[in-house]
This record gives structure tokens, C-alpha cells and sequence, in this order.
């Protein structure tokens, strides 16, 4: 059982065009992610897995719908009692313990808006999104890492009550410090009534709010309403692929957007089971043993994932269960799709999309995938390249990738505003369309070809260089594990192009490498796309969702 039907007049499609032309999306009066998809799984289907949550020990335990609707209620009325309302705010910083889950589906019963931030956080980072957001409670896990930050932030959180934390036995450990989560919400009833009137969510209250990565300037609040999980069901059914009673893992943390993209919300609605993959730290061979523990249906992870995993011995992990496989965050690199291919015989799907939105551009499947392309659009929007005047680019022209009439026909899933930002509001909203920040080209047959964010595009001696492809020349050798390419500045050229390379285990950084990484480029692309400088480091500089902070990385060159 899945509830695609109740909110599509069709769910199958014979083609692309037919896709794109006649997908249709019914949007419910005051529909509630809560109400309208967990508790009627509870009520229609109540031992339907729900979330499989793996421990960092490798333990497996289940739940189901059932059991997330009543434990979801018994949150709900516990954050009532401590006068959490309708359009109050709470900031989680959960991992991927079943809270995670739990916690937004109370919040949207309750009509409140949750904001998911990672653990990585700092104290000043979460003053800074308190102060904000005004956030009334904060709800994490018990963590030593996450209750340090918070620890070094209460006192500064004006308008913060109070602090729940998700562990056994914390009451006793933080005793008049925090809340216990657990033991607090053992004590509600399972029944939770949904609220009427003024008290109710509609379509267009904040259901959830983000903040951007903050690579080009304080972080901006990403706001969407109570519509927003509808708009995901593209993400889930048309790209990942879910199915009805699969299994499905998206590798992300609960406070990335990559999590609401691929761990909640059309998934559910597609009626597939969810993994929690709450271990910590990646580390390869533990992703591999839950893969052949969990029989997967279909899998989804940034690319950086999928760089590690190519430079594995993957001949002992199982695939065989596994009908899809796509990404999303960044762009592919071709090397990493082909490798990936032989060693698996599954094919990467590649997906577009930002915080601010649900995915834009995919590889749905009813077309070849172009290896390096990024797809087509998806049919909730409509997705130009346009130049800087607005008008539309000829097929092979690079330009900005827009959402056309954004502003008269919101469509379902994008975001609502940058919440008490008028100038980045003004900035990405302009002529009635919504400017991604991102460059592409369309090719002849409509498959869409990612260049890189405006800002990454190298200017040297009058061309114009986009990084994606120097680095995905980089990443053929079997020496780079991972790279970025940058514009560094030079006093005859204006810009140059650096890279800046981690190694794969068993090379070492030299002189002679260094040769090679640039005759490789030479010989595999434009001879004046190679990189003029190439630096070895052990890390690459990324935001807490993975992506290269190659802004990080131009900014420490312009200082030198």
C-alpha cells in the first residue's frame, strides 16, 4: 500500500515527455505530512515498516508506521505541555536516532516549525540560528560532541526555554541541566487530537526552515510550507526510484536538506521502508556491511560516497538486491559513474536540486543517461538557461539555470523566502523567475549540462573554464581520490586554474605527480584548462553537507 493515488490522478507514464507533460500533483486543503501520511499508514497499514534504524554496532531495529504515529503523538502532546504552538520553533540536532523522524512529524501535527541542523555545529553557530529563528526549544541527541556546543550556547539563546535531549537515562545525567526526552514522552497519552482552527496548519504556515551552508556570507533561513513533503514525491518515485515496501538508504544526517530530499518525506508517501544509518563517521567497510545486511532496494548518496566507495574492494559487498542507484550535491564525475558501473553493474542516476527546492534536474530513466549530464527537468517546474538579461540561451550556450515563473505559479516544493533577508530575496528573485546561482547548457536533445555555481566559473586569457570538467579529466588518474578546481589570481592572466588534489591510498605527494596530474589534463582535454598550479592536501575544505567549499578555497589563495 502507498498513497501516491491520493495525491496523483496518474502515477505511471510512458515516457519522459509524457512524464513532464502530464504529471499533475492534487495539493489537499491544510494537508499535513503528520496527519494526512504517517497516521493513515498507522490506521491503514499499521505493521508496515516504516524505519530501519542500524546502530553503530551494526544492530537493526524496526518500526512501524504504528509505531511512529503513536510515539510521534506522545512527542507532540510533550512539547504542548511545555507550550510549544502553532508556528513556534524548535532546532533539532538528532544524528539519525528514530527521534529524528519522530520529532518532525510531531511538530507538524502540532503546527509548528522544526528547523534539522547538523551536529556539526558551533556554539556561536547555534546562537546565531536561535537569535534568528527566535527558537523556543531546542531537541538533541546525547551527544559529547552536540551537548559541548549547546552547553557553550545556552546562556547566549535569548529566546530559548529549554533543551531536550534524546539519550537513556538522562535525567539523571543532566539533572536540572535538560530535559529527557524519552522519559518525559513515555509519560503521554497515544492519542493525540488534530488540532481545529486557529490552532490548525495551513498550506502556506513554515513547516520547516534551513539554513544555507553560508559559503559567500552569513547563513540564510530557507523557509517551506506545509506543502513542501508533496513536492518531494519527484524525488522519491521519479528519481530514486522507491517502492512500495522497498527498502531505501539515502546516505545523509538529519541535518542536511539531502535528509528531507531522501529520507522522509516521498519516501513515506511512495511506501517504502526508510534506513537510519546511524553510525557516525563514515567509514566504507561499515556501509558495505549494511548493504549486505539490509537487502536494499535502492540507494542514494553524494558523490563524494561514491568516490570512496570505487577505490574499495567491492567484490564481497552485495548488490544484487539493488535496482537503483543515484546522487546528488554535486555533479558527477564521469570516472566515478563508469567505475562504479563495472565494478557493480548498476548505473548512477544523477539528480539537481538545492536546499531551496526539490530535485530540478534528473536522470529519470525513461532515456539513456548521458554520462556527465545532469538531465532533464523535472515537471513541477520550469527550468530555463537563461544570460544575464533573462532571455533564453540557444542549446550549447552556458547560462543561468532558472526557475521560470516562480513567482506567479509557486510551484510545490520550492522554497518560500529567504525568512528577514530582502536583499538575498532580491538578489535570487528577479524578473519573476528564480535564479539558482548555478550554470549549465542544454544540449540538442534537452539533457542538461552542469557547469558550476556563477562564482566558480575561471576566467584565464579571455576563456572561460568550468571546473566540472577539468576535474572529472582529474579524477580518470588513478592517483586523485578527490579534487577541486579553482580560479586562483595571477598578475599577467587575471586567473588561473589550480587544483587542489587529495591522493588515494598508496600515493604520495611529489614533483613528478604533480607533471603527470597536469600532462593528464593536457592530453584528455583543452590544453589551456590544465591546471598551472596543483597543490597535494589531505582534505578538501566542505560545508557540513559534503559539498567542496571552493569558495573557502579562493578566498585562502587571494589572502596569500
Amino acid at each position: 500500500m502507498n498513497l501516491l493515488s491520493r495525491f496523483l490522478p496518474r502515477t505511471s507514464f510512458s515516457s519522459y515527455e509524457d512524464f513532464k507533460q502530464n504529471y499533475r500533483l492534487n495539493v489537499p486543503v491544510d494537508f499535513n505530512f503528520g496527519y494526512d501520511v504517517v497516521d493513515v499508514y498507522a490506521a491503514e497499514a499499521p505493521e508496515k515498516t516504516a524505519l530501519i534504524h542500524y546502530a553503530a554496532d551494526d544492530t537493526v531495529t524496526k518500526y512501524t508506521f504504528l509505531d511512529i504515529s503513536r510515539r510521534s503523538n506522545q512527542v507532540a502532546e510533550m512539547f504542548r505541555r511545555r507550550g510549544v504552538r502553532k508556528g513556534d520553533v524548535v532546532l533539532m540536532m538528532m544524528l539519525e536516532r528514530p527521534e529524528a523522524w519522530i520529532t518532525i512529524v510531531a511538530l507538524t501535527k502540532l503546527g509548528a516549525t522544526v528547523i534539522p541542523a547538523t551536529f556539526q555545529l558551533t556554539p556561536h553557530d547555534i546562537v546565531y540560528r536561535c537569535d534568528s529563528a527566535k527558537v523556543k526549544y531546542l531537541a538533541v541527541a546525547d551527544d559529547d560532541n552536540i551537548i559541548a556546543a549547546v552547553r557553550g550556547a545556552r546562556a547566549e539563546c535569548k529566546t530559548v526555554e529549554g533543551v531536550f535531549v534524546v539519550g537513556d537515562g538522562t535525567a539523571e545525567k543532566y539533572a536540572g541541566e535538560f530535559i529527557d526526552y524519552r522519559a518525559e514522552a513515555d509519560k503521554m497519552p497515544t492519542v493525540f487530537v488534530r488540532p481545529t482552527g486557529d490552532e490548525a496548519a495551513h498550506n502556506g504556515d513554515i513547516m520547516m526552515i534551513y539554513f544555507s551552508s553560508g559559503t559567500t556570507g552569513m547563513p540564510k533561513m530557507i523557509a517551506h510550507n506545509y506543502t513542501y513533503p508533496l513536492g518531494h514525491i519527484t524525488t522519491a518515485k521519479y528519481w530514486q526510484h522507491v517502492e512500495d515496501d522497498g527498502i531505501h538508504l539515502t546516505y545523509s544526517d538529519s541535518g542536511w536538506a539531502k535528509f528531507a530530499w531522501g529520507k522522509i518525506f516521498g519516501q513515506w508517501i511512495s511506501g517504502t521502508a526508510i534506513v537510519a544509518f546511524d553510525t557516525g563517521r563514515f567509514h566504507p567497510e561499515q556501509l558495505k556491511r549494511a548493504i549486505n545486511t539490509l537487502h536494499l532496494t535502492t540507494f542514494c548518496a553524494p558523490p563524494t560516497i561514491y568516490r570512496f566507495l570505487i577505490k574499495e574492494d567491492l567484490t564481497d559487498c552485495d548488490f544484487s538486491t539493488i535496482r537503483h542507484c543515484c546522487t546528488a550535491g554535486e555533479a558527477l564525475n564521469p570516472e566515478v559513474y563508469n567505475r562504479f558501473k563495472e565494478q557493480t553493474g548498476l548505473e548512477i542516476y544523477e539528480g539537481f536540486g538545492q536546499t531551496e527546492g526539490t530535485v530540478l534536474i534528473a536522470n529519470y530513466g525513461w532515456d539513456p543517461i548521458k554520462v556527465g549530464s545532469t538531465g532533464k527537468p523535472a515537471p513541477l517546474y520550469d527550468i530555463q538557461i537563461v544570460d544575464p538579461d533573462g532571455v533564453r540561451c540557444e542549446d550549447g550556450v552556458v547560462g543561468s539555470i532558472v526557475v521560470m515563473n516562480a513567482e506567479a505559479d509557486h510551484p510545490t516544493g520550492l522554497f518560500v523566502e529567504y525568512k528577514d533577508d530582502s536583499a538575498a530575496m532580491t538578489k535570487a528573485w528577479r524578473q519573476g523567475f528564480y535564479d539558482t546561482g548555478d550554470t549549465a547548457w542544454r544540449d540538442s536533445d534537452g539533457y542538461i549540462w552542469f557547469e558550476g555555481r556563477s562564482d566558480d566559473v575561471i576566467k584565464c586569457s579571455g576563456y572561460r573554464i568550468g571546473p566540472f570538467e577539468v576535474e572529472s579529466v582529474l579524477m580518470t588518474h588513478p592517483s586523485v581520490l578527490e579534487c577541486a578546481v579553482t580560479a586562483a589570481p595571477d598578475p599577467i592572466r587575471g586567473q588561473v586554474v589550480k587544483a587542489t588534489v587529495v591522493l588515494a591510498r598508496g600515493w604520495e605527494p611529489s614533483d613528478e605527480l604533480r607533471k603527470e596530474l597536469q600532462n593528464h589534463v593536457k592530453k584528455n582535454t583543452a590544453p589551456y584548462k590544465y591546471p598551472r598550479i596543483l597543490e597535494f592536501v589531505s582534505e578538501l575544505p566542505k560545508t557540513v553537507s559534503g559539498k567542496i567549499r571552493r569558495a573557502e578555497i579562493r578566498r585562502a589563495d587571494s589572502e596569500k
